[in-house]
């Protein structure tokens, strides 16, 4: 019976005794993000409404509601106490079934109870216990180090569906640290995906692209997003960084992304036009996925900051083919206002993003691309300085 009810539990535990955790549910995290920020319908709330209730979320919506009472309202009082009712039950039952498995059973069944406790409070939204459910089993000293990996990403789980990146770094560096000792081709690509979304609440997109474009053929962190919503992350980040060159290898031209950017069609646009120079188009399709990544729970706190690196994206990528433009051309190349581009353009020079300067009597924007020889000339002779100043250093304390 225990273990009928672990598998009613959503573990699925295959023939190297491998757990792969359902659980928490991250469309639910998501649709909740975006219930939030007003942007999500009234058939969005109701449905996060009727899976906390079918999943018995007690402890999850008593923390919406305490942040957002106005959102997330449940009148029936009686249907808590319900709630709160059947996860008591739920968690002696598991309790019971631990006691026994100490008891009369081994190390595995033990471990299947602490992992379906852990499970448990995953599922109902209850991060504390959760935590805690985690910790006890990654505290074990008889325990397989893939287990103790499965254990260590399913408490990333919980951190990233609660959005609670304070501690998330540390976890993450743990959990390489066991996939080094024992961890399998498997676990270690879905870490990367975890690692990923955790960089990229954090503003390291750089990093963050890295990681996504290495995964994107052997994806399988399914726990975590869609196919597609991993896609959207990679290319909005890799865009960024990629040379044009790459752009059109993996991301245009990319079998793995063609396949699912035509469900992705702002995306689809954005990367086309930016490849093909069409910048009126590029700036019509950024727009729109403005609205994406402000929906986006990963993305949302950045997505100023990543429409800003697309449009110095673009700007370099055009200025880079002329020497000096006309401010009235470019403004129609890119569908805007020439008041607009000049505020833009000053902007931008201003903070150094841009190699060029604005001619306002002329009305011409002037290219002056770095000499990137003498830049590496200048770098090594700062490189050589502080050497020697080191070599300096080490000389005096040693003539002491």
């Amino acid at each position: 019976n225990f273990f009928v009810k672990s598998v009613m539990m959503d573990i699925e535990v295959d023939e190297e005794d491998k757990i792969v955790e359902q659980v928490p549910d991250m469309k639910l995290a998501q649709m909740t993000f975006a219930i939030t920020k007003g942007r999500a319908s009234k058939e969005d709330l109701a449905h996060v409404m009727e899976v906390i209730k079918d999943k018995n979320m007690k402890p999850y919506y008593t923390l919406l509601n305490s942040k957002f009472p106005k959102l997330f309202r449940i009148d029936d009082e009686s249907l808590l106490q319900e709630m709160e009712k059947i996860n008591s039950s739920k968690e002696e039952e598991i309790k019971k079934a631990q006691e026994i498995a100490e008891k009369d059973s081994g190390d595995v069944e033990v471990l299947d109870a602490m992992f379906l406790r852990a499970s448990h409070f995953a599922r109902i939204g209850d991060k504390d216990e959760a935590y805690k459910a985690h910790d006890a089993i990654l505290s074990r000293t008889k325990i397989s180090t893939g287990r103790k990996i499965d254990a260590a990403m399913s408490k990333i789980r919980v951190m990233l569906f609660h959005g609670d990146v304070t501690k998330l770094r540390d976890e993450i560096e743990n959990a390489k640290k066991l996939n080094e000792i024992g961890g399998d081709w498997d676990r270690r690509n879905r870490l990367k995906v975890y690692e990923a979304f955790y960089l990229e609440s954090v503003r390291d997109m750089k990093s963050a692209a890295s990681l996504l474009l290495e995964c994107v053929a052997t994806f399988t962190c399914y726990e975590l997003c869609t196919y597609e919503e991993f896609i959207f992350h990679m290319v909005s980040t890799n865009i960024l960084y990629l040379p044009r060159t790459t752009i059109k290898k993996r991301i245009v031209d990319g079998p793995e992304v063609l396949a699912v950017l035509p469900s992705l069609p702002q995306l689809y646009k954005l990367v086309n036009s930016l490849y093909n120079c069409d910048y009126k188009g590029f700036m019509a399709a950024m727009v729109e996925i403005n609205e994406q990544l402000l929906s986006d729970r990963y993305l949302s706190l950045h997505a100023c900051y990543l429409i800003k690196e697309l449009r110095i994206l673009a700007y370099t990528q055009y200025l880079d083919a002329y020497r000096s433009v006309v401010v009235e051309s470019m403004a129609k190349a890119f569908g805007v206002s020439e008041a607009f581009l000049d505020v833009e353009l000053s902007r931008f020079i201003a903070a150094g993003r841009l190699n060029a300067q604005i001619d306002k009597v002329g009305g011409v924007v002037e290219t002056n691309r770095p000499d990137k020889k003498n830049a590496q000339y200048q770098a090594a002779i700062k490189q050589g300085d502080i050497l020697l100043n080191k070599i300096q250093k080490l000389a005096r304390i040693t003539d002491v």
